[in-house]
């Protein structure tokens, strides 16, 4: 019962992050910066992964989709990549938990679903990883050029994706650990069991032993008395 509990914890964990990872990937505020001035020309610039805004006071939003993706600087390509690999490793190892955890009717013996268990638990794990990597390589781009000094360009800060990335990431890595936790603990009682197992096969064989010596000795004394009477 205990190990159910903990699978259920570890599935709304590892759920909870791959929503807040795939919510990320569309999530307009990867990078922001503001220019202030009056209320009238005060303008926000903001970047994702697929495009590049402008927003005014009003509200009203300017967007340039980026033209080619072969054109783009490489660490965009990248995050791109991992994102995209995270949202989908997420996607099959839910389909994995549902399937091996002990409080589903499928998925086979128990031995079969506690293998699925442990493989939805990688995946996740790839998944929090993936998305942990991609967001920080995009936030080491946005601080390297902030505090290099001969960059000229428009200086932009962290946005709330990269923080919504990594909170996601950090709850698939830490449900795909209890995953694969729960695995361990039924290896435990297996453990247990198979030296329980053997110590109880010693102790029979040890009882044989000594049951064997005494038939021995009794038969050896029954021999040497018959030798005595004959020889009366």
């Amino acid at each position: 019962m205990g190990n159910m509990a903990t699978e259920i914890v570890a599935f709304l964990l590892t759920i909870s992050g791959w929503i807040l990872v795939s919510s990320t990937l569309p999530t307009d505020y990867w990078k922001v910066s503001s220019v202030d001035g009056t209320v009238i020309t005060t303008a926000t610039f903001w970047s994702n992964l697929w495009k590049t805004c402008v927003t005014d006071s009003t509200g009203v939003s300017n967007c340039k989709d980026f033209p080619s993706m072969l054109a783009l600087d490489a660490y965009i390509q990248v995050c791109r990549g991992l994102m995209i690999t995270a949202v989908c490793l997420g996607f099959f190892g839910a389909i994995l938990a549902l399937v091996g955890m002990k409080c589903t009717k499928i998925g086979g013996s128990e031995t079969t679903k506690a293998r699925l268990t442990v493989l939805s638990g990688f995946h996740f794990i790839l998944s929090g990883l993936c998305c942990m990597i991609a967001c920080s390589i995009y936030a080491r781009r946005i601080t390297t050029d902030f505090f290099d000094p001969l960059f000229v360009a428009q200086k932009f800060e962290l946005g709330a994706a990269l923080f919504i990335g990594w909170a996601g990431s950090v709850l698939c890595v830490l449900g795909g650990l209890v995953f694969c936790l729960s695995l361990s603990e039924g290896f435990s009682v297996r453990t247990e069991f198979s030296h329980n197992g053997v110590a109880s096969f010693v102790e029979a064989r040890n009882k044989h032993s000594k049951m064997t010596n005494s038939l021995h000795k009794e038969a050896g004394e029954h021999s040497r008395q018959f030798g005595k009477n004959a020889y009366v």
